[in-house]
């Protein structure tokens, strides 16, 4: 099918006249149509807009001018990233209704390059989640079995890769919601550095650590990605002035003399020994292609879970109190002003985000902000000294995306086992370095993904171990699958 294509061979397609952009916006339109009832990535399609952007491309190809290398490619994108006339929930009721008058920095930059916008993605309310089970409006399924979940923040943006509902998506991470539903749903998932890309207009989780990047279906599709949305900014205070390379340079079939190092905490305690097991031989892979491989520690390890929820908590228990009822979003009914700002976000917050309101509101109040916040941020300096000194004989370091494989519905219904669930990608936002999830294997027939660290500023190393091992792997090629009767049957 046309649908499961890379972006590569899409654009191929597209210059030589083998398929217009409309028929290609069609083919992934019908599609969803026929595919997104049973799995809910997406919050909102834009079928009759996306059309109209694919008969503009068609114009262009037919006057014989050049296409860009996202140019016609039907994209879409996570609920939380701001798009201009174009409902964007953060699949929250509290922003039900929210039209924003601007686009995001990417949004922009997207559709200068072409890309055909389908839709707006499911996600955890607020990027409140490792699961997408925090929505407020739908659960988004695993498609490669129906009784799991994607995983999250991003599991809309992860399942409309996997099962071809979009030929790309943008999803953001927070402490690892890009690269553990990519690891869940078997694509390619990219936490850049922070910094290298705006996060003007991203509806704001937590600050510090909130970082926008791209789900492929290959390492190639995802550094195309980046060439477009990654750069300095200026309607972003964070955005970092950097010499922004080529990344589909970094797209070299060779890794010799390359040292990879295999931290300790990554493969013991709370790690599924078969997940373990399968990431071990992705690393004789690698040794067999040339790299050298060694053992290093990242002590402080233990420490991310905790300091991560006492920092993000606390900026967003800030970030959140723009949300009153009174400026825009939803608004209750209230005999008094005060009533309305507590039935406001009473009702318009799921219990997750009033959960992490609480308990940042409680770590940043007078008392305890010296004895949680401000210890937490000491934690989190030395968690990224941890990698500064692994990074001093290591070029890549390399681990498990997920502890586990995708977990069903429901599993994890207590909050602390839930959070351990990110235990492998916290430390990655805390020290603010890039880290890539590639497919890497099958666990009872689901998924995983292997996950590759590197120092900031340096997503090319990364693509290049990453696009050696593709080449020499089928994961990424592999599919779910989505008949009709699977789905009616609800697993795989």
């Amino acid at each position: 099918m046309i649908v499961e294509k890379s972006i590569s061979e899409l654009h191929e397609l597209l210059i030589h006249k083998e398929v217009s952009a409309a028929e290609l916006t069609n083919a992934y339109l019908e599609r969803v149509r026929d595919l997104d009832k049973d799995l809910q990535a997406y919050l909102t399609v834009l079928e009759k807009d996306a059309q109209t952007q694919a008969s503009e491309i068609d114009q262009k190809i037919a006057r014989g001018e050049e296409l860009g290398a996202l140019e016609g490619i039907p994209m879409a994108m996570k609920d939380n990233m701001c798009t201009e006339g174009v409902r964007t929930t953060c699949a929250s009721q509290m922003l039900r209704e929210f039209y924003p008058p601007y686009d995001a920095t990417v949004t922009t930059r997207l559709k200068d390059a072409g890309s055909i916008l389908l839709g707006k993605l499911n996600m955890d309310e607020f990027a409140m989640g490792s699961s997408t089970e925090n929505s407020a409006y739908m659960k988004t399924r695993n498609p490669w079995n129906l009784d799991c979940v994607p995983g999250g923040s991003s599991g809309g943006a992860a399942v409309s890769v996997a099962a071809d509902l979009a030929a790309f998506s943008l999803g953001s991470d927070t402490g690892g919601s890009i690269r553990q539903p990519a690891a869940f749903c078997g694509v390619v998932g990219l936490k850049p550095t922070y910094g290298a890309v705006s996060r003007f207009g991203l509806i704001a989780y937590a600050s510090s650590l909130d970082q926008i990047g791209p789900l492929t279906k290959t390492v190639r599709d995802n550094a195309l990605v980046m060439n477009t949305i990654a750069g300095y900014d200026a309607m972003d205070s964070t955005s970092v002035r950097y010499d922004k390379p080529d990344y589909t340079k970094f797209l070299i079939d060779d890794i010799k003399g390359l040292k990879i190092g295999l931290p300790r905490e990554y493969f013991g305690e709370g790690i599924d020994p078969e997940v373990a097991k399968e990431i071990q031989k992705c690393v004789e892979t690698l040794r067999g292609l040339g790299a050298e491989v060694g053992e290093c520690s990242l002590p402080h390890t233990e420490y991310a879970i905790p300091a991560y929820y006492l920092i993000a908590t606390a900026e967003a228990s800030s970030n959140l109190a723009r949300y009153d009822g009174v400026r825009y979003g939803y608004r209750a009914e209230a005999g008094d002003v005060l009533g309305m700002f507590r039935k406001t976000r009473a009702d318009g917050f799921g219990q997750e985000v009033k959960r992490r309101i609480m308990l940042g509101t409680y770590a940043l109040s007078s008392g305890y902000y010296d004895a949680y916040y401000l210890k937490a941020q000491k934690v989190r300096t030395l968690i990224k000294q941890d990698f500064d000194q692994a990074f001093e004989k290591f070029d890549v370091l390399l681990g498990p995306t997920a502890p586990t494989p995708a977990f069903k519905f429901g599993e994890k219904s207590n909050p602390l086992t839930m959070y351990l669930s990110d235990i492998t990608t916290v430390p990655i936002n805390l020290a603010g370095i890039p880290a890539i999830s590639i497919p890497a294997g099958f666990v009872n027939g689901l998924p995983i993904g292997m996950q590759l660290m590197g120092k900031a500023f340096n997503e090319g190393t990364l693509y290049r171990v990453a696009y050696t091992f593709e080449q020499t792997t089928n994961y990424h090629t592999l599919k779910p699958n989505l008949s009709g009767e699977v789905l009616a049957r609800g697993s795989r």
